[in-house]
């Protein structure tokens, strides 16, 4: 009877020790993964070889690979004509056309469109007579596309002039075959509100160094950017194009061309510029859409990891990434919803001491999520065209910390309609968020 009772404290302690070591983990974990991203990017800049960041070619007139650039619209009159303008008049690559897939439009998209083909001859257009979302116009247009490479450019988006030539020296080599495609750096247009000098920040500390970490780690990314990327028009078809039913088109490809064994890459020295959300309640509704489509895309894999592990094994950090994401963002709900409850019942005991001590603790982990945020951004600043942001680091701390609230939330906000998706409930249909002319933000 006593070797019994032994035995049961022995494994309670055990089980304890490992339900602690669990939630060290989870509440280190945002600081374990800026220090994380914040290492890869070094790696990626002083380690990992044939990045083609400096060293790109011009390629002769009769020697560019034929690209479609490829704008999905639905109701885009306000920023349609200024963006396929632009790229008829200053990109420096000539074999190319533009294909705008009309997603049914109810403004004056359809009219802006025809007087632009008046214009420029090699401007096609496909009008689809009901909104079906991105992917559906995506996945329409690419069978009617020309090239047999396929620029993903939203219609509020404008590539750097040198972006098709970049774009085509990460495909033109040998050691090249299995590039499926190739994602560029994100760089905000709209600067003018905090807000949008807040995700100047964001999109280099967080979207930039994580890139680059997980391009230097295994040759992997989570995601593509869907405002721009070149797709190689074969590796579309080998997935069976986009997924329509996603919330996110441009994260479910991602994964399903790494796991058919393509491989996608990430051009930091490629730029795009686009508009990003200017107000509170759009941004929220933007990162919702991200969450969800990062949920759906963690669940439709979820099998495949879990039964086939070996086979998945040069994905594995990806997903485990994934995994612990989606796992902390209920952590840090929970808790924090646990935390206030606490802190009230003290409150209304009277015991002042321990709300005292609460936030002392709460503040040191706090400090150190915001040290490590700093050398990530730091980081990711200097790294980022040549340290031509770091003007825009003031706003960065609050955005920081608002930005580790906002996306914890919103992944638990979308769970529920990321099941629903899986399950065969999901939507493509879109709605184009508020736009503003882009001439208005140079």
């Amino acid at each position: 009877m006593k070797n019994i009772f032994i035995d049961h404290i022995a494994g309670s302690t055990t089980l304890g020790t490992i339900i602690n070591i669990c939630l060290l983990i989870l509440c280190l974990y945002p600081i374990i993964g800026s220090f994380f991203w914040f290492s890869g990017a070094l790696c990626y800049r002083f380690l990992k070889k044939n990045k083609y960041d400096d060293n790109w070619e011009n390629i002769p007139p009769n020697k560019q690979p034929m690209i479609t650039i490829m704008i999905p619209a639905h109701n885009e009159e306000v920023v349609i004509k200024e963006t396929i303008t632009y790229l008829f008049n200053e990109l420096n690559y000539q074999n190319f056309e533009v294909l705008v897939t009309n997603d049914g439009s109810t403004d004056t998209t359809q009219e802006i469109l025809e007087r632009l083909q008046l214009t420029y001859p090699k401007l096609r257009v496909i009008n689809i007579v009901k909104n079906k979302g991105k992917a559906h116009a995506f996945n329409i247009g690419m069978h009617f596309a020309k090239g047999e490479y396929i620029l993903s450019n939203d219609a509020d988006t404008i590539p750097e002039p040198d972006a098709l030539m970049k774009y085509m020296n990460f495909f033109i080599h040998n050691r090249d075959m299995n590039t499926s495609a190739v994602t560029a750096n994100m760089d905000v247009q709209n600067r003018s509100t905090m807000l949008g000098k807040s995700q100047t920040v964001e999109f280099s500390s967080i979207v930039g160094t994580i890139k680059r970490s997980q391009t230097s780690i295994n040759d992997s990314m989570y995601a593509y950017s869907g405002a721009n990327t070149l797709y190689k028009k074969d590796f579309l078809i080998d997935v069976g194009g986009f997924r329509q039913d996603r919330a996110t088109e441009d994260i479910s490809i991602a994964w399903d061309h790494q796991t058919i064994g393509a491989v996608p890459r990430f051009a930091p020295n490629i730029v795009f510029h686009m508009n990003v959300p200017e107000s509170i309640s759009q941004l929220y509704k933007q990162r919702k859409r991200w969450a969800q489509g990062g949920t759906e895309v963690w669940l439709t894999n979820l099998k495949k990891f879990l039964f086939h592990p070996i086979k998945r094994r040069y994905q594995m950090s990806m997903f485990i990434d994934s995994s612990l994401s989606i796992i902390w963002s209920f952590f840090f709900v929970i808790t924090s919803v646990i935390f206030f409850i606490t802190m009230l019942w003290f409150f209304f005991q009277g015991d002042f001491e321990r709300i005292f001590h609460a936030f002392v603790i709460s503040f040191i982990f706090v400090t150190f999520e915001l040290i490590a945020g700093c050398f990530q951004l730091f980081t990711a600043l200097l790294l980022d065209h040549h340290g031509a942001k770091l003007k825009y680091a003031f706003f960065a701390p609050l955005y920081m910390l608002f930005y580790w609230i906002i996306n914890p939330i919103t992944v638990v906000m979308t769970f529920i309609p990321a099941v629903k998706t899986i399950l065969g409930f999901g939507s493509g249909t879109w709605t184009s968020p508020k736009r503003s002319s882009l001439q208005n933000n140079k």
